[in-house]
C-alpha cells in the first residue's frame, strides 16, 4: 500500500512540474512581442525626432518658415551653408519667385524685406500719380521704414539683392535696407523683375547710397523666369 502511494505521488510531481514549466516558456514567449514592439516604438520615436540622423524637420526649413520670422536666417545658417545670403522685397510675389530660386540654387539663406506699412493695390497704382508708390518714387530722400527683424550679416560673403523696377529704378525701401548696413567685405549682386523694363542705374544707386561693398552688375529677370535662366546667370558669375 505504501510503495502504490509512492508510485503514485512520484507521477503526480513529475507532471506538476511539467506544468510548470510549460506555463513559465509560455509566460516568456508572450512577453517577447510586448518587448518587440516597445523596442520598435523608440526606434520609430527617435527617428520621427531626427534624434538618430541629427537631421532637422524639413518644415522647418521652408522658405514659409524662413518668411515668418527674420531671425531664422540666423538661426538656420551653419559653418557648412557657404555664407551666402539671397535679401529680397517683393510686393506681390514675383521677386519673391526668383529669390527663392536663387537660394535653392545656392544653398543661401534668405531673408526678405518687408514694409512697417504694406503696400495695397491701390499704392501699387503707377497711373494714380497720388498713390503712395508714385510720391515715394518721385521723392529722392523717401525712406519708407522696413517692417521684418534686422538679420544680421556675420559670416556672409556673398548677397544676392533683389527687387521689382518701379518708375525705372528700385524702390525706395531698398535704399531705406541698404543705408542701413555695412557691406564691408561683401560681394553684392543686384537683380530686379520687371514687365519690360531694364535693371537700369538701380543697382548702381544703391551701390553709392551703401557706399560699402563690392557691387557687380545686376541681372533682370521676367515673371516667367525659369530655373535653367537663373542658373545660366549665376553660373555666369564664377
Amino acid at each position: 500500500m505504501k510503495k502504490t502511494i509512492s508510485v503514485l505521488a512520484a507521477i503526480l510531481l513529475v507532471f506538476g512540474l511539467a506544468a510548470c514549466g510549460n506555463k513559465e516558456g509560455q509566460e516568456a514567449k508572450d512577453d517577447a512581442p510586448t518587448t518587440q514592439s516597445g523596442s520598435a516604438r523608440e526606434e520609430e520615436k527617435a527617428k520621427d525626432s531626427g534624434d538618430q540622423s541629427g537631421t532637422p524637420d524639413p518644415a522647418s526649413d521652408t522658405p514659409e518658415a524662413a518668411e515668418d520670422d527674420a531671425s531664422s536666417v540666423e538661426a538656420g545658417r551653419t559653418e557648412q551653408d557657404g555664407g551666402t545670403l539671397v535679401v529680397y522685397f517683393s510686393a506681390t510675389g514675383t521677386t519673391k519667385g526668383v529669390a527663392e530660386k536663387i537660394a535653392a540654387i545656392t544653398g543661401a539663406d534668405l531673408y526678405e524685406i518687408k514694409a512697417e506699412q504694406e503696400y495695397s493695390d491701390a499704392d501699387l497704382n503707377w497711373n494714380d500719380s497720388g498713390s503712395r508708390t508714385t510720391k515715394e518714387q518721385n521723392d529722392e530722400s523717401a525712406r519708407p521704414a522696413i517692417g521684418s527683424d534686422a538679420v544680421s550679416l556675420d559670416g556672409y560673403t556673398t548677397i544676392y539683392i533683389g527687387y521689382p523696377i518701379w518708375w525705372g529704378i528700385e524702390p525706395r525701401i531698398m535704399d531705406t535696407f541698404v543705408e542701413s548696413y555695412s557691406f564691408d567685405g561683401i560681394t553684392m549682386i543686384p537683380f530686379c523683375t520687371s514687365g519690360s523694363s531694364g535693371i537700369g542705374r538701380s543697382g548702381r544707386n544703391l551701390a553709392d547710397n551703401a557706399g560699402s561693398g563690392n557691387w557687380l552688375d545686376g541681372k533682370r529677370f521676367g515673371a516667367g523666369a525659369s530655373e535653367d535662366d537663373v542658373r545660366s546667370w549665376i553660373e555666369s558669375l564664377q
